[in-house]
C-alpha cells in the first residue's frame, strides 16, 4: 500500500520546495517588482530561516544521540557462542555471491546449520539451498516473502536465527548477547564506484548513532544484512507483513508489539556498497519510500521526528545551494550575519558525517579525501535516492547488484 499523499514528509518537503523557490526569486529579483519586494520577501526570509531550523533540529539531534551512546553505550557481553545460532543467507539467485559469502562463514558458526533461501534453485557448497516455491503466498512480498516462507519451512532448534546478505561476510565474533534481538555493524567496501563509496562512507558516519539505539524506546533503523534474532522472537512477530524494509519493520514491530530486547555489537561484517549510481539512487528510494510508507508502525511521538530525518535527508543536496543564496541576502533580511555563520557552520558541520566514516575504517587510502572538496556533489547523490522516493515509490522491492569479491580483509 502507497503511503498517503498527504503523508507528513510530503507535506513538509512540498512546503519547502515552494518556500525555497520563492527564496530564491525574492533574493534574486526582490526589486524588480513591489508585490515582490514587500509582499513575498518576509515569506521568503521566514522560510529560509524555518528551513535551517529544522535542518539544524535534525543534526542537534543527531549529535544528542552521538553524545548518549558515548555516555551510556556498554558492549553487551556474549553469553551464547557463535555455534549456537542457525545462518539464513537471503538471495534471488546471485549463486558466484552466495558462494563466497558461505565460504567466508567463521568455522564455528552454525556448523551444520546453514541454509541459503533463494527464489532460484542454487548450487551452493557447504550450506544447504532452499527455493522458495512460486505458489507460496503471504502478505509479505520479495524478500519478506522469502524469509517468511524459511520460518514457516525451515525447522530451528538452535537459540538465534543469523539472517545475512548474499554479500554479507561474517568475521569471527566471540558470540550473541543475552538479547532478543541483536544488531551487527556493517562495512561496505569499495566495488568499482568511487563516488558511491564515497556516499557509503558519509552513510556509515551517520550510523554513528546506532550504537545509542538501544537506550531509546524504538531504534530508528536496522540492517537486515548482519541481524540476529531469537527464533521464539521471530515466530511471534513473523515476517509476514507487507513492506520494502522488511528488516526495520521487524525490528520496530518487535520491540513495540512483543516488547523484545534490541542490543547494537561493535562486531562487524563485510559488506558490499553499490557497485554504480544508478544502484545507489535505487537503493536510497526503496529505503526512504518504505519508511514512508511504514511511519505509522512508529508511536505517534515519533513521527514528526522522522518526517523531519526524511525531508532533511531528502533536502541535504539544499545546504551547500543555502551558502550561494547568503551571498545575495539583503542586509534588510533580520539575523542576516547570524543566517551567514549558520549556513556556514551547517555545511562544515556535516563534513563530520565524512570523517566519521572515514575512521570508521582501518585500511582506507588517503585518496578517499578528494571527496571533501567534491562534498556538495557527494551530498547530492547520496540524497537524491531519497528525494525521488519522496516524489514517486516504488511499486516493488528490488534487490541492490552485487558482485563476487576476490579480496577479504579482516575487519
Amino acid at each position: 500500500m502507497r503511503a498517503s499523499p498527504f503523508a507528513p514528509d510530503r507535506l513538509i518537503a512540498g512546503a519547502f520546495a515552494l518556500a525555497l523557490a520563492v527564496a530564491t526569486v525574492v533574493v534574486l529579483h526582490g526589486d524588480v517588482h513591489p508585490f515582490v519586494a514587500h509582499v513575498l520577501r518576509p515569506i521568503a526570509y521566514a522560510s529560509l530561516w524555518a528551513f535551517l531550523g529544522i535542518y539544524g533540529f535534525a543534526t542537534l539531534f543527531w549529535t544528542y544521540e552521538v553524545l548518549e551512546s558515548w555516555r551510556y553505550y556498554d558492549p553487551p557481553a556474549a553469553v551464547s557462542d557463535p555455534e549456537n545460532c542457525q545462518v539464513r543467507v537471503l538471495t534471488v539467485d546471485a549463486e558466484a555471491v552466495v558462494q563466497k559469502t558461505v565460504d567466508a562463514l567463521p568455522w564455528n558458526v552454525a556448523p551444520g546449520d546453514r541454509h541459503v533461501i533463494a527464489e532460484e534453485p542454487l548450487d551452493i557448497d557447504g550450506a544447504t539451498v532452499h527455493a522458495v516455491p512460486d505458489e507460496f503466498e503471504c502478505r509479505a512480498s520479495d524478500k519478506g516473502r522469502a524469509l517468511e516462507w524459511a520460518r514457516r519451512n525451515v525447522p530451528c532448534d538452535r537459540e538465534f536465527v543469523l539472517f545475512l546478505d548474499e554479500d554479507s561476510h561474517v568475521r569471527p565474533f566471540e558470540g550473541f548477547p543475552d538479547a532478543d534481538v541483536v544488531q551487527f555493524r556493517e562495512w561496505p567496501e569499495y566495488t568499482g564506484s568511487t563516488l558511491s563509496f564515497w556516499c557509503e562512507l558519509v552513510r556509515i558516519g551517520y550510523q554513528a548513532e546506532q550504537r545509542g539505539f538501544g537506550l531509546p524506546e524504538v531504534p530508528l533503523y536496522a540492517w537486515g544484512g548482519g541481524i540476529a534474532v531469537r527464533a521464539t522472537i521471530e515466530d511471534e512477530v513473523t515476517w509476514d507483513y507487507p513492506t520494502l524494509i522488511e528488516d526495520t519493520v521487524f525490528v520496530w514491530r518487535a520491540v513495540l508489539e512483543h516488547d523484545a530486547e534490541y542490543v547494537v555489537t561493535p562486531d562487524r561484517f563485510r559488506n558490499q556498497a553499490p557497485p554504480s549510481i544508478r544502484e545507489l539512487i535505487g537503493q536510497r528510494r526503496r529505503w526512504l519510500s518504505g519508511g514512508l510508507r511504514d511511519e505509522p508502525v512508529l508511536p505517534r511521538h515519533y513521527w514528526a521526528l522522522y518526517a523531519f530525518r526524511n525531508v532533511t535527508w531528502a533536502f541535504s543536496p539544499v545546504a551547500p545551494l543555502l551558502l550561494l543564496i547568503v551571498g545575495y541576502l539583503p542586509g534588510s533580511m533580520p539575523g542576516v550575519h547570524l543566517f551567514h555563520v549558520l549556513s556556514w557552520g551547517m555545511f562544515v558541520y556535516a563534513l563530520v558525517w565524512f570523517v566519521r566514516g572515514w575512521r570508521y575504517y582501518d585500511d582506507i587510502g588517503l585518496h578517499h579525501w578528494l571527496a571533501v572538496p567534491l562534498y556538495p556533489l557527494v551530498i547530492a547523490v547520496h540524497s537524491v535516492g531519497a528525494a525521488w522516493g519522496l516524489v514517486d515509490e516504488p511499486d516493488t522491492f528490488r534487490s541492490t547488484e552485487k558482485r563476487p569479491q576476490e579480496r577479504e580483509r579482516d575487519a
